[in-house]
């Protein structure tokens, strides 16, 4: 236990004269005590109850805490935490300007990951990363919200789709490294270093599935698999899909739950069909975040002056209740 105030616990030299005065009044009540006996107005030799020194014995000691409080004591304590790492991995290749959605895919996945994110305790790191045909990270991993809903802010939908590459980018966010894949020999493989186990992170994957373009997203998904990394894909779109004019030409787009249920069952995750408040809320309950010990120095003067209290009410209780009197 540390101290702001540590001078403030001279005061406690004033408990040793407490508990000196109370003996003294003890001793004149014994006296009194003698002479009204002597005048036969009560009775000799009466023996003294021990419940008698129990209020101001609970005073003596609330005014210790009291003491000890004004010193402005802090302790370390030892208290579990949920924690755990979450990647929002967005789709912003074209096909999400499409309307299935309203008002469109990416508005729809941007709205619901915003409620995501104001949700999430601060024990919970949250990244962003954007792929189209390729990825990048717009956040690292952090507990700062504010950070995240600026970075879901600034996505706009363009280009290609390569969820291989999302995935990707969403591991090395994860791992702190840069996640290599070599696909020359048909297979996707790591390079570099192992990327360890993050058995308490998870991918969000927010796309409509319609993969444009390598490697095969089922092998990163693997890969993650062996990391312990569980990915949650939110299907947006219709099955039924849309046609979307981009560059002056027609383009249908449809929403493939096939390959997006295979990632989620690739990595014992899970895959949901909407994008939105309802449906993120079972994915983060979903997520298997660890539980660990964190020590945490925190000032406890208000618990020390809470118990002084305490012990001040429940002497005075008894006394009245006994004595008819507070002290």
């Amino acid at each position: 236990m540390t101290f702001a105030w540590p001078g403030m616990l001279l005061s406690l030299g004033a408990i040793p004269l407490l508990v000196l005065g109370y003996r003294r009044l003890l001793r004149v009540r014994a006296a009194r005590r003698s002479e009204l006996a002597a005048l036969g107005l009560v009775a000799a030799g009466a023996p003294s109850r021990r419940r008698t020194h129990v209020a101001p014995t609970l005073f003596i000691l609330a005014m210790a805490l009291l003491f000890v409080a004004l010193a402005r004591p802090s302790a370390t304590i030892s208290e579990p935490h949920r924690e755990g790492t979450v990647i929002l991995a967005f789709d912003v290749s074209g096909s999400m300007a499409a309307t299935d959605m309203s008002p469109s895919r990416i508005a729809a996945a941007m709205s619901a990951a915003r409620a995501f994110v104001k949700r999430q305790p601060s024990t919970v790191r949250v990244g962003v990363v954007a792929f189209s045909g390729s990825g990048l990270t717009t956040q690292q991993p952090t507990r700062d919200q504010a950070r995240v809903l600026a970075a879901i802010d600034r996505l706009t939908a363009q280009g290609p789709t390569a969820l291989a590459r999302g995935l990707q980018t969403s591991l090395s966010a994860i791992a702190g490294k840069t996640v290599e894949l070599d696909s020359s020999n048909g297979s996707v493989e790591p390079q570099g270093q192992d990327l360890g186990f993050h058995g308490s992170a998870a991918v969000i994957l927010l796309s409509d599935g319609e993969n444009t373009s390598g490697p095969d997203p089922i092998d990163v998904a693997d890969l993650a698999s062996t990391a312990g990394v569980r990915v949650y894909p939110i299907g947006l779109g219709s099955p039924e899909g849309t046609v979307l004019q981009i560059d002056g030409f027609q383009v249908a787009t449809a929403l493939d739950e096939p390959l997006l249920r295979k990632i989620a069952s690739t990595t014992d995750g899970r895959y949901y069909t909407a994008a939105d408040e309802k449906e993120l809320a079972k994915v983060y309950g979903s997520i298997d975040l660890a539980w660990t010990i964190r020590a945490e120095h925190v000032e406890i003067t208000g618990l020390l002056a809470g118990a002084a209290a305490l012990l001040l009410l429940v002497g005075a209780g008894l006394s009245l209740a006994w004595f008819g009197r507070a002290i």
